[in-house]
């Protein structure tokens, strides 16, 4: 490391060292099952860090061990034997299969996992509310569950997907449960501002080259910061004319001012504080070895440089819909149809038409672009074509 102190003084951390002695000696098993059991937990968490990014354990999800103590410690704070049996069953047969599948796809978000608890947590207070009314869990009522939602709906909310597996398993009556309301809560940058956003973004050196790159990856390409943190540099190729970033498939080009920005940024990577950043693969680094860079964290570091991430990722999705038809948009971004066979297509039907090819089976199928549901509806009839720019006139929808 180029300033070593920080890790010194971190070495001298009395928990740190009795890990260490734990480890040389035997007492504590050099294994993932053995550190589990030790404390404090973020000490803990730390050197498992360092131990799997140097080869030394073999490498496991940490948002899922990390869930995995968590869990452990909310089960053992409730004291009703009923309700603490059956979270341990909820958690391990609905919840902890649902993130080991995801795991073997991919690296775990904290996004994933902070659900994941709040389910758990609210659960938990659905079971506690419901014994206050004198009832179990199989004598629940249509209006026990409408009384829980309209207290707070927003908060109690992730309590459903419990309630949906009690219902599955036969735990309670099967039930009607609230369904989900579709806000839109990131209203777009006007075009002038989002402009003078991205100008400032592209030609401002004096602004942190890092959050440069990711502002230019929510404004130009609609990017979440959620995946941006996911990026790794196999992502990203150059070939000394073109620099292309893999957002789906075919990876998309980049424009000249960004692919400077991009080959800059790399380069700089091999002068980051910390010394696993390094030999990490992760385009943005953080500060726990072998892991990337916390979504809020990178929130904050645009904000810091006037880039607001939602409405200027709404501006970018506004702006790429009236350029390209929504099925090239979701291909090129890495965004997934909600169905493998599009229900309709751009093309015109014949020479001089205009109207777009049309099924006839009366559903609607969505796109889902973040904040933006874009929609072609197929009602039976060939749909009217309406044209802003030459380009396709989007619809926003809600199923």
């Amino acid at each position: 490391m180029d300033r070593p102190k920080s890790r010194l003084i971190w070495l001298r951390n009395p928990n740190v060292v009795r890990l260490f002695e734990g480890l040389a000696t035997g007492s504590i098993p050099l294994s993932h099952d053995g550190l589990h059991q030790e404390a404090p937990w973020r000490t803990v968490t730390h050197l498992r860090d360092l131990l799997m990014d140097s080869g030394v354990l073999p490498q496991v999800d940490r948002q899922l061990l990390l869930y995995q103590r968590w869990l452990t410690e909310r089960l053992a704070n409730i004291e009703d034997p009923g309700h603490r049996q059956l979270l341990r069953h909820f958690a391990t047969w609905r919840q902890m299969r649902r993130l080991r599948t995801k795991a073997e796809k991919g690296p775990l978000g904290r996004s994933q996992t902070n659900h994941t608890k709040q389910e758990v947590t609210q659960a938990s207070a659905f079971l506690t509310w419901l014994a206050s009314r004198g009832r179990a869990i199989g004598q629940c009522q249509q209006a026990d569950i409408d009384a829980w939602h309209t207290e707070s709906l927003a908060t109690r909310r992730p309590s459903q997907s419990f309630l949906r597996w009690c219902m599955k398993t036969g735990r309670m009556p099967r039930l009607i449960l609230p369904p989900a309301v579709i806000t839109q809560d990131s209203e777009p940058l006007h075009q002038h501002r989002w402009l003078a956003i991205l100008r400032r973004v592209l030609n401002d050196d004096a602004l942190p080259l890092r959050a440069r790159v990711a502002a230019a990856l929510v404004l130009l390409y609609a990017q979440p910061v959620s995946r941006i943190v996911r990026l790794t540099t196999d992502d990203v190729t150059d070939d000394e004319t073109t620099v292309t970033v893999r957002l789906g498939d075919p990876p998309s080009p980049l424009p000249e001012p960004v692919a400077d920005l991009i080959r800059a940024y790399i380069q700089s990577r091999q002068h980051l504080p910390y010394a696993s950043s390094r030999s990490s693969k992760w385009l943005f680094p953080g500060r726990q070895p072998g892991q990337p860079m916390n979504p809020v964290s990178l929130q904050v570091h645009l904000r810091d440089i006037g880039v607001p991430p939602q409405r200027g990722r709404a501006s970018a999705i506004r702006q790429l819909v009236l350029q390209a038809p929504a099925p090239v948009i979701a291909k090129a971004l890495g965004y997934h149809d909600k169905t493998a066979t599009p229900a309709w297509s751009p093309k015109p039907a014949g020479p001089g038409a205009d109207t777009p090819q049309a099924t006839t089976s009366g559903e609607v199928r969505l796109l889902t672009l973040g904040p933006l549901n874009l929609a072609c509806p197929q009602r039976g009839r060939r749909e009217a074509r309406c044209r802003r720019g030459g380009a396709w006139n989007v619809r926003t929808a809600r199923q």
